[in-house]
């Protein structure tokens, strides 16, 4: 099982993980999106052997998972771990996925692009992650010739990974600044710096839980170091944000706000999802500030482990009503 979301990493009070992408191709096979079964089978052979290849003391021996043999609960299980994306959940036949015994590390194989590396880790940690991904890269690289042009730099299905084909960013709560209105300003002025601020999931997806990911946009003609750096100072300056607006907080109010929800969770007996991810963040910004005595893992862990595919491969099938009463259990005994 994953380690990000159940260890406290560093400035974990605001950023919840760091997460690094790079993408790549392999010279002489047609991007994803113009593959054929053939080609598909080509690439999953090349990644096997290229896979074994790389040494063990970077993350392990990477199990193959055939995702011909994933059910669709254990794929959308994988989506809201962060494992996988979901358009690889829903076109995943055929296709393989590498993993790491504790999940830190997964390359997705015929995604958008041939080649996709992730890392992610709790708390702050780019450096860390970057580290693990550019050493499984380079040893790739030993095996498999990429798709590069001196003129643009590594070749990507979509324009916008063209160059260095990474994408790094970081997930972070911020309750306060998203429940003042400032967080369109934040994400007005991250844009000028060549970075994103997106929902839970990423692209396209809506923020829960006062969850964001900010990520970079730019990956041509910028360096790898240039986009952490850049990514890791704009962070640094949200977090300070956030930590004003949580000192500016009336005392009274905010904790009347975080018990409201700690009673809440306590001691009811249905629980929607949605509503849990609300009542959620409440506690976790009540554990950050010291108003409630919790282990500050606990917010994250049940925020990923009590999501529907998540619920169904911890406790079994289970219909949408069945879903809401085992969670509310599940969040009760957490809380006793």
């Amino acid at each position: 099982m994953s380690e990000w979301y159940k260890s406290f990493g560093n400035e974990g009070d605001i950023v919840v993980s760091t997460r690094i992408r790079i993408a790549r191709n392999i010279k002489k096979i047609p991007f994803p999106a113009r593959m054929t079964a053939e080609h598909i089978n080509e690439v999953n052979a090349i990644m096997k052997k290229a896979a074994a290849n790389i040494p063990e003391d970077i993350c392990g021996k990477l199990m193959v998972i055939d995702m011909n043999s994933v059910s669709d609960e254990e794929a959308g299980a994988m989506i809201e771990r962060h494992i996988i994306s979901p358009e690889f959940a829903h076109h995943r036949e055929n296709k393989l996925l590498l993993i790491s015994s504790d999940e830190s590390v997964s390359i997705m194989v015929c995604e958008e692009d041939h080649i996709r590396i992730q890392v992610i880790l709790p708390g702050l940690s780019l450096e860390t992650a970057y580290e693990i991904a550019d050493k499984i890269d380079d040893a790739l690289s030993k095996e498999v010739e990429y798709a590069y042009l001196d003129q643009f730099g590594y070749l990507t299905q979509c324009p916008t990974n063209l160059g260095t084909g990474l994408r790094a960013s970081v997930m972070l709560h911020l309750p306060v600044t998203s429940n003042n209105g400032t967080l369109s300003v934040i994400s007005e002025s991250a844009s000028k710096f060549g970075l994103t601020v997106r929902g839970l999931y990423g692209e396209g997806s809506k923020s829960s839980a006062a969850l964001y990911q900010l990520s970079n946009q730019i990956t041509l003609g910028i360096s790898e170091k240039a986009a952490l750096d850049n990514l890791k100072s704009i962070t640094m300056q949200i977090i300070k944000k956030e930590n004003l607006d949580r000192a500016a907080i009336n005392k009274i109010t905010l904790e009347d706000n975080v018990m409201r929800a700690y009673g809440i969770l306590k001691y009811q007996r249905i629980l929607s999802s949605e509503e849990m991810m609300q009542l959620i963040s409440r506690i976790k910004l009540g554990a950050s500030m010291g108003i409630i005595d919790i282990d500050k893992t606990l917010p994250m862990r049940l925020l990923v482990e009590c999501q529907p595919f998540m619920l169904q491969k911890l406790n079994g099938l289970m219909s949408p009503d069945d879903r809401d009463i085992c969670r509310a259990k599940i969040v009760r005994e957490h809380l006793e």
